[in-house]
């Protein structure tokens, strides 16, 4: 069935050659080849359908009206070698450490920034730096980054880069979860040939980390209240926010269900109010509290952060973390490792041209159909420029939109990344593919095995966004190890 499949200039995770898998893919390739096409066929259609039944939707709203649509779901998994994933696990770690580190720097003694590793303007006129709201906060376990999405690709080396830090709000730990459960459903026959690292109790160590930041002033601290809130129905990652209130046990709430009274935050339930200690947040800071962000927003919770700052209540993912994830600061983030671990980053960055430098600019101008070219503000595969997939006229409105604003975009040498098969229309094609990596911290960081493998089902596609035509596969890990983890 891959005899026709093509293996060119990319790095494949599946084949090494045409007609031969890589080691890690054998066992896989095996078992592929003992399928009948009308039984993949009819296994991939009942894949797709078991997304649509449970509701595993997302938004896509630059459509008319919104589109609700499921993630499309690819079964060929993403397998990772052991000795690959302890390399990507110690480098996730490192980088959100030295992050960590970052964050609680600059909304406090901005030492990174007084010894010059990182200029002052590029945090200052940062959009999502709140140097009012969120300095000097005293945060549980000085952590803010409860839970980061690191996005990770293969360049034609085969070498591991990370493309974009994600410390906000990062979604799709759901789908993790979700691929695994429909995979096992759809394809058991492939789980009896192979050694996988478990899910299982990803989710009880995820909720154990939550309760752990309990805010000081907590009257209970060995039994807080954690609640996640979350915009509502109508956004886009609500069955994200659904699915992870549910598997955590903790009550799923919008801003209208919460106030504050004498700075401490309560949940309005039918026997009263309950005090609630931990807000595992899913809204952007602008939407948080009107009394300190945007007046306007109708999905926050008055005074807040006046409970955050006595202590009475713990947000999570802090305030401000925006800043450290912004594709600008991105550049200086192998810098903040040697700066505050006094260690070589273990997985490297991919090359980043700042087009604020006049020389650099008109360099990257004079190149635009090579590279890509973003947006520093947005995510989600907006306002981006393919080079080499663009046309004159695209090009031509990026070039006007970096002459009138240069500090708003960065560019990038547009990678060979990764490939991987694709069963889409009964048929085998390669589609390129990243993955994003899920670390959650408290008095540690503990990296989830596996994460979302995002596939760009549009053949010759780099986009993998499911909002711009991507789906997922599942990530399997082999493991080195006592059966107690195996699948």
């Amino acid at each position: 069935m891959l005899k026709n499949y093509p293996v060119s200039s990319f790095y494949d995770e599946m084949m090494k050659e045409a007609g031969q898998a890589r080691p890690h893919y054998e066992k896989f390739h095996r078992l592929l080849h003992s399928m009948e096409m009308k039984e993949l066929h009819e296994k991939h259609e009942t894949a797709q359908l078991s997304f649509l039944r449970q509701g595993i939707t997302f938004t896509v709203y630059h459509e008319e009206g919104g589109t609700e649509r499921t993630m499309p779901f690819d079964f060929v998994p993403i397998i990772i070698p052991d000795e690959d994933w302890e390399r990507i696990e110690a480098g996730i770690k490192q980088r959100v450490r030295a992050l960590n580190h970052f964050l609680e720097d600059v909304y406090q003694e901005r030492e990174i920034i007084h010894d010059r590793i990182v200029p002052r303007e590029v945090v200052e006129n940062n959009q999502y730096f709140y140097e009012q709201q969120a300095s000097g906060l005293k945060l549980p376990h000085n952590n803010h980054i409860f839970l980061a999405g690191i996005d990770l690709i293969r360049d034609n080396e085969g070498t591991y880069r990370v493309l974009e830090d994600n410390l906000r709000n990062p979604s799709g730990l759901s789908y993790v979860f979700q691929n695994r459960f429909v995979m096992r459903k759809v394809f058991p026959e492939l789980f009896f040939e192979h050694d996988i690292w478990t899910l299982e109790h990803q989710m009880s160590r995820l909720h154990q980390a939550l309760l752990s930041h309990v805010p000081v002033h907590a009257p209970n601290p060995d039994n807080p209240t954690a609640v996640l809130l979350t915009a509502g129905m109508y956004n886009s990652a609500y069955y994200d926010h659904v699915f992870l209130a549910q598997q955590m046990g903790i009550e799923l709430v919008e801003g209208q269900d919460l106030l504050v009274k004498d700075d401490v935050v309560f949940m309005k339930t039918v026997r009263g109010l309950k005090r609630v200690d931990i807000i595992y947040r899913r809204i952007d800071d602008d939407f948080l509290d009107p009394e300190v962000f945007s007046p306007d927003s109708e999905i926050g919770v008055a005074g807040l952060m006046r409970a955050v700052e006595k202590g009475n209540a713990a947000v999570l993912n802090a305030v401000g973390n925006g800043v450290a994830d912004d594709k600008e600061i991105y550049a200086y983030v192998p810098e903040m490792i040697r700066y505050y671990l006094g260690e070589d980053p273990l997985i490297p960055n991919v090359d980043t041209y700042f087009l604020r430098d006049k020389e650099t600019r008109d360099d990257v101008l004079q190149r635009l159909d090579e590279l890509v070219i973003k947006n520093v503000g947005a995510s989600g595969g907006y306002d981006m420029l393919i080079g080499p997939q663009s046309t004159a006229e695209q090009r031509e409105q990026f070039r006007r939109q970096i002459e009138a604003k240069p500090e708003q975009y960065i560019a990038q040498p547009t990678i060979q990344l990764s490939r991987a098969p694709a069963f889409q229309q009964q048929r085998f094609y390669p589609c390129h593919v990243d993955l994003r990596v899920y670390a959650v911290g408290s008095d540690d960081i503990h990296v989830l095995p596996g994460g979302l493998s995002r596939v760009a089902l549009k053949e010759g596609s780099l986009v993998v966004n499911s909002s711009q035509g991507g789906g997922g596969k599942d990530t399997w890990v082999m493991r080195r190890g006592g059966p107690q983890h195996a699948e």
